[in-house]
């Protein structure tokens, strides 16, 4: 931790002189086991580990000199034999006089005699056997002044548990806790001004899918549970509302909670269900409406672009780094409408305060001025005998807000544990008051940038340390805002790193280039889908926001989750896109000279859709002139057909290509392709059928010339033919028979009337969903 502040630190004459002395005591015990076997250190060592003894209480953090000092913990038998004729006590050290040293202190885990201080004899506790792997708890109540406690300062104070075993019956440590007591027992001359950020951020919730109503879906109904009662979320208002500190939110949080205050739906294995916590969410907003009236909130940029993963990968993508301006302003907008206020939006926060050269451009290009590091990242240079100013000026008008690497992270393990926390808000306690003490005179500006979603318990510490540190006396709060403008030490470091500086560990994390392409190619394709929509609002707003949500440095650490939203998004959208289309048509017939070819055009979106044109191509124009392009407007939930007149040049077929284009012509949807079989009747051929009609009529007028002229021959001769047979005479039978056959050869049947020309003008193939050519 010495080395992540970067800074180094002298230490009083003093300190000086414990250290040394401690250093002696040290060597003492370490003579004396050159004089025995060579088994027994290595016993001793050990030794001081059998039992574990954990601290999960010290009350109060900031004891007053009046007072008493109430220590609580658990003791558990890690060996393999019983510990009898033991007891707990507490032991005080020498004054630890620097951070550096304190970051060593912290480090042992064994019992060093002359370091860790003397058991005070006066209070202690006894404790029975602790068999094998049995626990047993204790509590030691010590008045302040039997501690011994010299002036204001940091002393390590250590619980330890002395007894005996089985293999060696002699008194000896066998386990210790250490952890660290802050005295001022008088108020600091110039106090400490410390801001203290209290992130309001959670992971992406809402997905892009709204129904008809515009209900909108959230991923899971993780959200409902970080809002409820107990929930992280619920906590952090509820603690926040009372500690001196800076509310950072993610608007994202606050439209996600907003929407969950209607009616919504949640993604379930069997498609979206209805969500049920509309009331948790609006007394969420209301307990936070009423918590951030006497706060600073400074808004990110909406739903907390990972800046870092923009400008490493993003800057190779035209136009990624665009996004940041709209998230920016729409961060804005966000908190006003939703809390009634103006958030400050010139801030940035770099994934855990990690700055380069080309997050710093990335960081301001969109008007914020001031970018939240950490002295883990903006290093001193070892100029410096003491932790400066956070703010720095870096150039261009910037502002480096440095938090302090030490209290930033110091709530970041398992907080859940008492142990845990109680050894963090101690050391968080100790780590202030030393910065304070190096330079008494000075009066400094600290800023502690914790973790951007701690867990509830970690909330809880963050929140005891900050009450704790309220009594100490050597601090006052400021807020982020006043940070920013304070008067920076002019021995400061300035020099941002470069890129090569970044930890590997986090840009391992990070958004690759082909997140960023994709990105990139779903806000194009919904630019293109928005511009042919008749009411894009109903679009842009949900999608628009998807888009900033797949840029979140949310997703470091869950680059699977971050694909997956990705993909989602993009196919949710295409499908969308996919109900505006083209009615497929089966092939068709096309006779003469000029026909129309109509083509339908389906909207099965809930509204209509415009701007748009239609074209038909064809792939021979020579044979077939597809006409012109068609201006397309369709209802929503409708079907339209659009007919286009065409002009045929030869015979044959012709494959035809419609396709839907947007207004800047780029194709839209899928094209489709049909097949038109021209079959144009030239003069000739109209010549040969009037010739042809011209005989049949000629032949028709003689055939009933001859019938008539037939007719009449017969009733002459049926006069005749009677009186012949009156006289048996048969004579001129056959001939007339013969005559009359000759006569009825055109009454065979199909003779009556003429034949139908066979033009072959039409044709019964169908042209497609019921359509025909019209002609």
């Amino acid at each position: 931790m010495a080395e992540a502040a970067g800074f180094q630190e002298t230490e009083r004459p003093r300190g000086r002189w414990l250290r040394r002395t401690a250093a002696l005591l040290a060597g003492a015990p370490l003579l004396a086991g050159l004089l025995q076997t060579p088994a027994t250190p290595a016993r001793a060592v050990s030794g001081s580990r059998t039992v574990d003894v954990a601290i999960d209480s010290l009350t109060p953090s900031t004891p007053a000199k009046d007072g008493s000092v109430t220590v609580s913990g658990t003791l558990t038998n890690k060996g393999d034999t019983p510990v009898t004729d033991a007891h707990v006590g507490l032991r005080v050290g020498p004054e630890i006089d620097s951070r550096s040293a304190m970051d060593s202190a912290a480090k042992r885990t064994g019992f060093l005699p002359g370091v860790d201080g003397q058991e005070d004899k006066k209070h202690t506790a006894k404790v029975a056997d602790l068999a094998p792997g049995v626990s047993r708890n204790f509590t030691l109540r010590v008045p302040v002044k039997d501690l011994g406690l010299g002036g204001e300062g940091v002393y390590p104070l250590g619980v330890s548990l002395s007894g005996q075993t089985r293999d060696e019956r002699y008194e000896r440590v066998l386990g210790i806790e250490r952890t660290f007591l802050p005295w001022q027992p008088s108020g600091a001359g110039k106090k400490t001004k410390l801001t203290y950020l209290w992130p309001l951020i959670s992971a992406t919730h809402l997905t892009a899918e709204t129904d008809a109503a515009q209900t909108p879906v959230f991923r899971n109904d993780d959200l409902a549970s970080e809002i409820a009662p107990g929930g992280r979320l619920q906590q952090l208002v509820a603690l926040g509302k009372d500690l001196p500190v800076t509310f950072v939110v993610d608007p994202d949080l606050l439209a996600s909670v907003e929407a969950m205050t209607e009616t919504y739906k949640v993604e379930g294995p069997d498609g979206p269900v209805a969500g049920k916590n509309q009331a948790v969410a609006k007394q969420w907003l209301n307990d936070l409406e009423k918590a951030v009236k006497t706060h600073e909130v400074v808004a990110l940029p909406f739903a907390d672009p990972d800046l870092a993963s923009l400008a490493h990968h993003g800057k190779n993508v035209p136009s990624a780094l665009g996004h940041l301006a709209p998230a920016t302003e729409l961060a804005a907008k966000t908190v006003e409408t939703i809390l009634g206020f103006k958030p400050r939006t010139d801030f940035t926060w770099p994934a855990e305060g990690a700055i380069d050269s080309s997050i710093i451009d990335v960081a301001t290009s969109a008007g914020a001025h001031n970018v939240i590091t950490r002295s883990d990242s903006l290093r001193e240079n070892g100029g410096l005998s003491y932790t400066p100013t956070a703010a720095r000026p870096i150039g261009g008008g910037n502002t480096a807000v440095v938090s302090d690497a030490r209290l930033s992270t110091a709530f970041e393990g398992d907080m859940a544990k008492a142990r845990n926390a109680t050894l963090a808000v101690q050391e968080f306690l100790a780590q202030s008051l030393l910065i304070n003490q190096q330079e008494p005179n000075r009066q400094r500006s600290i800023v502690v940038a914790p973790q951007r979603r701690p867990s509830t318990t970690q909330a809880q510490a963050m929140a005891t340390a900050l009450n704790s540190l309220a009594s100490g006396g050597w601090t006052q709060p400021l807020n982020l805002s006043e940070a920013a403008k304070a008067d920076p030490d002019p021995g400061a470091t300035r020099q941002v790193p470069g890129s090569g500086a970044y930890p590997g560990s986090l840009r391992k994390q990070e958004l690759p280039v082909d997140a960023f392409r994709e990105i990139q190619d779903t806000k194009t394709a919904l630019d293109d889908f928005t511009g042919v929509l008749s009411d894009p609002r109903r679009v842009v707003t949900p999608f628009g926001n998807a888009v900033m949500r797949e840029m979140s440095t949310a997703w470091r650490g869950d680059g699977s989750g971050a694909t997956r939203f990705r993909t989602s998004v993009r196919s949710y959208l295409d499908d969308l896109t996919k109900k505006v289309q083209l009615i497929q048509k089966s092939n068709a017939t096309l006779s003469g000279r000029s026909a129309t070819i109509p083509v339908t055009v389906q909207n099965n979106l809930l509204q209509g859709v415009k701007g748009m044109t239609l074209e038909l191509t064809s792939s021979q124009p020579n044979r077939l002139n597809a006409g012109k392009p068609q201006d397309i407007k369709v209802d929503g939930g409708h079907s339209q057909s659009f007919k286009f007149d065409t002009t045929a040049n030869a015979n044959g077929p012709v494959r035809v290509t419609a396709q839907l284009y947007t207004a800047d012509g780029k194709p839209y949807g899928d094209a489709m392709v049909f097949e038109v079989n021209v079959t144009e009747i030239t003069s000739t051929v109209m010549l040969v059928i009037a010739g042809g009609v011209l005989l049949l009529v000629l032949a028709g007028v003689r055939i009933y010339l001859q019938r008539k002229r037939a007719a009449a021959h017969g009733t002459a001769q049926d006069a005749d033919d009677t009186a012949q047979d009156a006289e048996g005479t048969d004579t001129n039978a056959g001939e007339d028979g013969e005559d009359g056959k000759t006569g009825m050869d055109g009454d065979e049947p199909g003779q009556q009337s003429d034949p139908a020309p066979d033009t072959g003008s039409q044709s019964s193939d169908a042209s497609g969903s019921g359509e025909k050519v019209d002609r």
